[in-house]
């Protein structure tokens, strides 16, 4: 089966909303035409000119990755750099590029989610959750157009609470209006007081929904002019850096980097000792120096993280278990997480994962 790039983005998107990368991040698309049909797909770490060839070598017209291979703008195009001469290459032949890097990091089921089920981490959540990232809509609805209000807001994505959906709460009152001349009310007569039984509807949305939300609240609204108050949130949503959870069993510290070397197959692990059994676990893929104390604060015995600097080991304060796993290693089963949310929705589309170790990182030993 054939699906176009733009689907493809589109469901990976979903899961994983582009409103929720950090502000130096260039996740999304990058290369290629939204149209485009792709026929197989390439999941990688990274996108490099060696991964770009592999995707033409095994018929693939589309690369998802974690890593973008563009960060920064292009001045010009002539091959000197590796990311110069994956994009030349990329557009030469007709390859999407698409990366999917810190939204994904800040999603619970992304790539701390990930990380967190190799290591069998029970009654996970996020270490470091962001702020300001909910708001509450209040709009006035008559009686009788309330179900269809109310379920409109509910298919944009408000009323998401948790494990729970259709959240919502109405106080009945009473609203007052005096149409004026040139208004088209659905109740009530140019230049009369009217007074219509009324509920006050307020659902919570994702902020980043907030104009869909209002959209498909007026599409379903019946007045021509629709009275709403949009209010932001200081709670906290399941999302962002990090997650933090527990093993089944505590591990005496041996025992434990034994277990992790093993479960994030990981060659070497730099870590600041600590001699106290290891429970309570923090993780962070990629550069996670951080969450070190927000670590520190939930009262994790161990934080799994990468590109730790000499200094910052020393912020465990003795009380911390700081595992330095390496970037690639703490990211590389990313793919796993591209192929379950693409194959979930379609099941029979072709999915390669990349046989290219891109990992600049060699270790002597």
């Amino acid at each position: 089966m054939t699906i176009s790039v733009a689907n493809i983005a589109r469901c990976l998107e979903e899961f994983a909303p582009l409103a929720f990368q950090e502000s130096y991040d260039n996740s999304g698309l990058i290369v290629g035409d939204p149209n485009m049909e792709v026929k197989k797909c390439l999941l990688s770490l990274d996108c490099t000119p060696e991964v770009v060839q592999e995707a033409i070598d095994k018929g693939c017209n589309m690369i998802i990755s974690h890593h973008p291979i563009v960060f920064t703008g292009l001045k010009k195009m002539t091959g000197k750099s590796y990311v110069e001469r994956a994009v030349i290459l990329a557009i030469k032949n007709d390859v999407a590029l698409y990366a999917c890097h810190t939204n994904l990091d800040n999603v619970a089921n992304g790539v701390n989610g990930k990380i967190s089920e190799k290591l069998k981490l029970q009654g996970t959540r996020i270490l470091h959750k962001k702020a300001h990232t909910l708001s509450k809509v209040a709009v006035y609805v008559p009686h009788e157009s309330l179900s269809d209000v109310v379920g409109a807001m509910n298919k944009a994505g408000a009323g998401h609470i948790g494990n729970y959906d259709n959240c919502s709460f109405r106080t009945d009152g009473y609203g007052t209006y005096r149409p004026l001349e040139g208004a088209n009310p659905r109740l009530g007569t140019i230049g009369k007081l009217e007074e219509v039984a009324e509920a006050k509807l307020e659902l919570i949305c994702p902020s980043h929904l907030l104009n869909p939300v209002i959209r498909a609240m007026q599409a379903a609204h019946p007045y021509e002019e629709v009275a709403y108050d949009v209010i932001g949130m200081a709670n906290q949503w399941e999302m962002g850096s990090g997650m933090i959870g527990t093993l089944e069993e505590a591990m005496a510290p041996d025992d434990f980097l034994k277990y992790l070397k093993v479960a994030m197959d990981c060659q070497t692990i730099k870590y600041s000792p600590v001699s106290k059994k290891i429970k309570k676990v923090a993780v962070c893929g990629g550069a996670g120096s951080f969450l070190v104390k927000a670590a520190l604060s939930l009262k994790a015995d161990a934080f799994i993280t990468s590109d730790m600097k000499y200094h910052e080991f020393f912020d465990a304060e003795a009380g911390l278990m700081i595992c330095d796993i390496g970037h690639f290693e703490s990211e590389k089963f990313t793919i796993e997480i591209f192929a379950k949310v693409l194959w979930d929705k379609y099941p029979n589309f072709a999915l390669l994962f990349s046989d290219v170790n891109t990992n600049p990182i060699k270790y002597y030993s």
